[in-house]
């Protein structure tokens, strides 16, 4: 029970008990009155009536004793009048019945006032000529009093309904500081530090309004600190000081996590000899200044046209990497490339076209980091000795469709819901006990079964990501896959999905439709949280309504701040691949380690991934990782 209902039920009860304890005086005080008051009545009738009968008794006139006895009893409130003739020995009784108007007979049947009566025996001188019993009729006491409560009753229900408004409203403003200041305590606990709350008047409030406050800074002040140590870290061990731009450490676990992935992309590898020129003629500060403002000028023109990954990975050399994106896209990337470095060298006042060449490698199927480098490698190298601008790898290997036939293989494939599926469990990092099971899927197309990998990078150029994803959870639907499996399953969304507006209204109808809840966890890439922080939120906060968890994927593959954890509340994040290689870079280890800790700080779950034998696992048992996946416990068949 809440501290309000606590004091506004103690303050009605004590209310209450006020009440009914005057109630009970006031009905104790009437009801003595009352019957002192019958008492009175009755004896001064009692003595009027005997002097008035004295006469007639003398004269011995019976009728007209009765008639003044009749006309007494018929006037007042008596129940029973007895007179006894004491010379003759005759007796006379007059009775009235105990019907009360306006009374309740439950009222009555309490029996509230005893039975009052009067004896008066009647003389003359010395002569004794009658007795005289009078009882009094309660009619009169039931009456009043009844009456009497019943006005007290409804004032004080009246009183007692104001008083309850009363206190209602005024513990609801005496204790709003209080509600205030639990739900700031509970946004703490949450890891989510809001501004500061206004100090109230009341004086034992503002003391703890005030240890609130200050424990607030101090806990943003820890998790600003974390975020900073990231930050820091990462320059030190992932930026290139001069450029600003990720160096080769990066760019190689960029690799790592990118062939790990079913994506598609092209490598540029660029030698600019121009900039040994200008370290020849100028010295290596304007050299530098020059790298610094080619670095700036091509993240602001590249950009704009794909998300891409731009390294420096040695003194001349820069890469390229760009991911998911058309082959008309690529080229228009790789003209604007070419544009910046011409328009960079005139500013240097060099020939331009001359002193760079561009080496580019397309990713084709699996293929490991040194086959992708080598390729790339191989390409710039041929670009310089035959003094080309560029040269693209040409790739041997034989493309499985066209890009014509693979539009049409997929529609196919969508619209017939030729989907395969497989499952991979994530255990707990201590029991080793299945959590949950991240579900991949494959298309059968031809009667192949075709694995993400090689469907999905043209699923995201066709722009068929929505559409691949509806169907996908409608056949999830259809199969009862949630139901059945014990587990929850965990769903990635691709990339158009994410994005899309329509399909999170479509998604919010589906999952209230499929009520699957607490059984259904989808990834959100961390990428996609930065470069559209607003739309990942309506998602996630859809998601949420709907009873369903998610979580980021690739966690601290980014550059940025970790800020957005706390406004998303992710139930967990999956720290990507290029940490869980267990390498002995000490700065990559204190990097990972922040990482882990930022999480840990918001009480959100991490999970290794990628984990290959128990040798990684054995590490990782070190920090405060709650689980993990990977080949050391493959994904399997799902039979239906």
């Amino acid at each position: 029970m809440t501290l309000f209902r606590q004091i506004y039920s103690l303050l009605s009860i004590l209310f209450l008990i006020l009440i009914i304890s005057i109630s009970y005086f006031q009905f104790y005080e009437t009801k003595s009155f009352l019957t002192q008051q019958m008492r009175s009545d009755l004896n001064n009738t009692s003595t009027s009536l005997g002097l008035m009968l004295v006469p007639e008794l003398e004269a011995g006139n019976a009728e007209q004793v009765k008639a003044l006895i009749n006309t007494l009893f018929e006037g007042g409130y008596y129940q029973q009048i007895t007179l006894t003739w004491l010379v003759e020995g005759e007796q006379e009784t007059w009775n009235s019945p105990l019907e009360i108007k306006e009374v309740p007979n439950w009222f009555i049947a309490l029996d509230l006032f005893p039975s009052i009566a009067q004896e008066t025996t009647i003389t003359s001188g010395w002569t004794q000529l009658a007795e005289l019993e009078i009882i009094a009729h309660p009619g009169l006491g039931y009456n009043e009093l009844w009456q009497n409560m019943s006005h007290l009753f409804i004032t004080v229900l009246i009183l007692f309904i104001l008083a309850l408004i009363i206190a209602r409203l005024s513990l609801s403003w005496l204790l709003k500081p209080l509600n205030e200041l639990s739900t700031y305590a509970k946004n703490i606990a949450n890891r989510q530090f809001d501004p500061k709350i206004e100090l109230p008047k009341t004086t034992e409030l503002k003391e703890v309004v005030q240890a609130f406050n200050s424990m607030s800074a101090q806990l943003k002040k820890v998790f600003t600190s974390l975020d900073d140590e990231i930050s820091a870290l990462r320059r030190i061990n992932l930026i290139d000081d001069i450029s600003g731009l990720p160096n080769r450490q990066y760019l190689v676990s960029r690799l790592n996590s990118w062939l790990s992935e079913s994506s598609s992309g092209t490598l540029f590898m660029i030698k600019m000899d121009w900039l040994a020129d200008i370290h020849s003629q100028h010295g290596y500060q304007v050299r530098d200044q020059t790298i610094q403002l080619f670095s700036k000028e091509i993240q602001q023109q590249l950009n704009g046209i794909a998300p891409s990954v731009i390294s420096r990975i040695a003194a001349y050399e820069f890469s390229f990497l760009v991911t998911d994106i058309e082959r008309d896209l690529i080229n228009k990337y790789l003209q604007t490339l070419i544009r910046t470095i011409n328009q960079e060298i005139s500013k240097a006042g060099l020939t331009a076209n001359e002193k760079f060449a561009i080496g580019i490698a397309q990713r084709n199927g699996q293929m490991s980091i040194s086959d992708i480098l080598g390729q790339a490698d191989n390409a710039l190298q041929t670009a310089l000795n035959e003094h080309k601008i560029f040269h693209w790898y040409e790739s041997h290997e034989q493309t499985l469709f066209t890009q014509v036939q693979w539009r049409e293989n997929l529609i196919t494939a969508i619209d017939n819901k030729s989907f395969k599926f497989r499952l991979q469990p994530i255990h707990k990092i201590n029991t080793h006990e299945v959590h949950n099971k991240e579900l991949f899927c494959q298309l059968s197309i031809d009667n192949t079964l075709i694995p993400a990998g090689q469907f999905m990078p043209y699923i995201e150029q066709l722009s068929l990501g929505a559409v691949l994803d509806k169907c996908l959870l409608e056949t999830l639907l259809d199969k009862q896959l949630m139901t059945l499996n014990e587990e929850p399953i965990v769903i990635n969304l691709t990339h158009q999905s994410l994005n899309d507006t329509d399909f999170h209204l479509w998604l919010n109808t589906f999952l209230k439709n499929a009520k699957w809840e607490h059984n259904v966890i989808f990834d959100i890439p961390e990428a996609a949280v930065y470069n559209n922080f607003d739309t990942c939120r309506a998602l996630c906060n859809i998601i949420k309504n709907n009873g369903a968890h998610f979580g980021i994927d690739h966690f601290g593959r980014q550059f940025g701040s970790m800020s957005y954890l706390q406004k998303l509340r992710p139930h967990y994040v999956k720290l990507d691949q290029s940490f869980t290689v267990n390498d002995d870079n000490q700065h990559n280890i204190e990097l990972r380690r922040a990482l882990v800790n930022i999480a840990a700080e918001l009480n959100i779950d991490v999970i290794a991934t990628g984990i290959q034998n128990k040798e990684q696992l054995t590490y990782f048992n070190s920090l405060t990782i709650q689980y993990y996946m990977g080949f050391i416990s493959p994904p399997t068949d799902v039979v239906f």
